[in-house]
């Protein structure tokens, strides 16, 4: 029906938006370049399933919220040891409202001294993907995609990761 809005781009009624951080790590990779980690979701029946995103999640109780619960979602997402790393908060990026989960996201930016050793928590992560920021600055290529999904024609950006893209909300955090 036209105007109608799809069931995925609407908030649950009377539900508030909950709170949610991802950590954008930068690290000096191969020859100094900059680095980005980014996560591969598993695939299956859970929210995002198989898609590229970063390590995060939403707040807990006694999180330090943003900061605490995205340094928290990547060392249980990715095993990220901030202190061996060398990982220093450097800001956050703009709140992303994510709809069809019922989110607002905080990107928090960071940088670690070096690579850090990362080992992916199999029930949140299928693959830890480690992306050069060269990928995502405004010069990088961008991907127009179009899809259906729940019966919807979608078109939509997406930046290429290798085999995957990345879409939606990392998209978004990516784009800022």
């Amino acid at each position: 029906e036209p105007g109608e809005v799809p069931p995925w781009a609407r908030l649950r009624a009377g539900e508030p938006a909950r709170n949610a951080a991802v950590l954008g790590l930068i690290y000096p990779g191969a020859n100094r370049e900059a680095h980005l980690v980014l996560i591969e979701r598993p695939a299956g029946d859970h929210r995002h399933a198989g898609q590229v995103s970063f390590p995060g999640g939403a707040v807990e109780a006694g999180d330090d919220f943003p900061v605490g619960t995205a340094l928290r979602e990547a060392a249980e997402e990715v095993g990220l040891d901030a202190q061996a790393a060398g990982v220093e908060v450097i800001g956050r990026l703009g709140t992303v409202d994510v709809r069809v989960s019922g989110f607002l996201l905080v990107p928090i930016v960071a940088v670690a001294a070096h690579e850090p050793a990362l080992t992916p928590d199999p029930r949140a992560v299928a693959a830890i993907l480690r992306v050069p920021v060269r990928h995502f600055l405004p010069q990088a290529p961008i991907e127009i995609v179009e899809a259906e999904r729940d019966g919807w024609r979608l078109r939509y950006g997406a930046f290429p990761v290798g085999e995957h893209r990345s879409w939606g909300a990392p998209a978004r955090v990516l784009g800022q």
